[in-house]
């Protein structure tokens, strides 16, 4: 492709990228912001943006971020204010917003993942700031290849490989890569053609970082080779991104169940029964499974039909468990049962810790299998000691907690807890069980739901 040809190309997807934009906002006036660095990617980027945006009578956001890691950080936002400054005096929508970060790595911490953890973030913040729901981001073909390539490298899996999705939502935010199929050189003939000034970065240049070794030592040689290889990298993340987005809408198309049939799970292609674990994990643990856990699961939960367990992350009071077939998330008992007796009153719903017993008694108001409240104004709390009988339906014979248990699957970790009787004996409550058939309350009568939760206190989800 000529250089006039491309960089009229990036001129036709400046004004899609505007366009698509204010195709997706409100009538109240939300603007269109675009993350810029004053580098060559995000120059050509918001200019052709600003072109666009100045036909369609849109406002356009430039977003600087001020790392403070670099000497020549005060200098890059003098350069991206001037530059603002000139682009308004000459009739371009354009208003400058800048945030100045101060990030200390840790000793071991990567600088590039604090320093695009801390960008992101400030994004987020000038662009909800500025009222803007949409940000551009500069990336291009050859930014996508060296993803999906140092993704392959640190062995990541196809979530990893996908590299860089085209539009993702994120914080009340549509982040929008307009650009990611085209190629570096087009970007450069756009600068050269409109005159653009730019900064350089100066730790491009540091081989400590692992892009930058990629792009300086290893990239020539590649492309010497390999001519091709950038769109062929960049047409290999855009089929795994296809891959994944396909499993997750087959996946999103049925609710995840609670339990995870481990055989069913096990006859699906080892792709898609990852991506189908990983989004299990996600919906259980309500936040994204590491890759680690994922890895590990995928070559130990098959193996063997015997019960296992599976931590799922430091501070998290729950665990993973295997038992009859199946995956199951599990709060961990913080406590065995004591062998001594406690009483408890209850007079009204909601959730009474059991001191000593390492779990919480629920109690939820229902109109039927419940049991009476002037039943639970006197409970008696005591251990199994063998030989109590359990009755799980009116037309059914009473048999013993064992049986019961094994007849539903309940698992001998869900056995733990407190039996519930009543002030004359009668057994109301089994863990694991529910309420007792005989103790169950007439229709019209006031009554309560019980269930034992193990566990002393919620369990503690880290932060997403």
């Amino acid at each position: 492709m000529a250089r006039g040809s491309m960089s009229n190309s990036l001129d036709m997807d400046g004004s899609r990228a505007a366009s698509s934009a204010s195709g997706k906002m409100s009538t109240a006036g939300v603007d269109l912001a675009v993350a810029y660095s004053g580098g060559r990617d995000s120059t050509a980027l918001l200019h052709a943006t600003l072109l666009a945006a100045r036909d369609a009578g849109l406002q356009v956001h430039a977003l600087h971020v001020h790392h403070g890691l670099s000497a020549h950080a005060d200098e890059w936002l003098a350069h991206c204010t001037s530059q603002c400054e000139r682009w308004h005096r000459a009739g371009l929508p354009v208003t400058l917003h800048h945030e100045r970060l101060s990030l200390k790595p840790r000793r071991g911490q990567s600088v590039e993942a604090l320093a695009r953890d801390a960008r992101y973030a400030a994004l987020a913040r000038m662009a909800h700031a500025a009222g803007a729901t949409i940000v551009l981001l500069a990336h291009h073909r050859r930014d996508q290849a060296e993803t999906f390539l140092l993704q392959a490298l640190r062995g990541a899996g196809a979530e990893g490989q996908a590299a860089m999705p085209r539009g993702v939502e994120r914080d009340g935010i549509s982040w929008l890569r307009p650009w990611l199929e085209q190629p570096r050189e087009a970007i450069e003939a756009y600068l050269r053609r409109r005159r653009l000034r730019f900064i350089d970065d100066d730790s491009n240049d540091d081989p400590r970082f692992a892009r930058n070794r990629l792009r300086l030592e290893v990239w020539p040689a590649l492309v010497a080779a390999f001519p091709q290889a950038e769109a062929s990298l960049a047409d290999a993340a855009r089929r795994a991104q296809q891959t994944i987005d396909a499993t997750k809408a087959a996946a999103a198309a049925e609710p995840m169940p609670e339990r995870l049939d481990i055989a069913a799970w096990a006859r699906r292609p080892p792709s898609e029964s990852r991506l189908l674990l990983r989004h299990w994990l996600k919906a259980r643990l309500g936040r994204a499974p590491s890759a680690a856990l994922v890895e590990r699961l995928c070559g130990e939960i098959g193996v063997g039909r015997d019960p296992a367990r599976w931590p799922v992350g430091a501070g998290d009071a729950r665990e993973l468990r295997r038992y009859r077939g199946e995956l199951r998330l599990e709060v961990v008992p913080l406590a065995k049962p004591p062998a001594v007796e406690a009483t408890l009153g209850l007079h009204r719903a909601g959730r009474f810790p059991v001191p000593g017993w390492g779990g919480t008694l629920v109690a939820t108001r229902v109109k039927q299998g419940g049991i009476a409240t002037e039943q639970l104004a006197a409970l008696s709390l005591r251990a199994r000691s063998g030989g109590e009988q359990f009755q799980l339906g009116p037309q059914r014979p009473p048999r013993s907690l064992k049986k019961q248990y094994q007849a539903l699957g309940v698992p001998e970790w869900q056995r733990d807890g407190p039996l519930l009787y009543a002030a004359d004996g009668a057994l109301l409550m089994v863990p694991g069980l529910g309420v007792d058939a005989r103790a169950q309350a007439a229709p019209g009568v006031a009554q309560l739901a019980l269930r034992w939760e193990p566990g002393a206190q919620e369990p503690r989800q880290p932060p997403q």
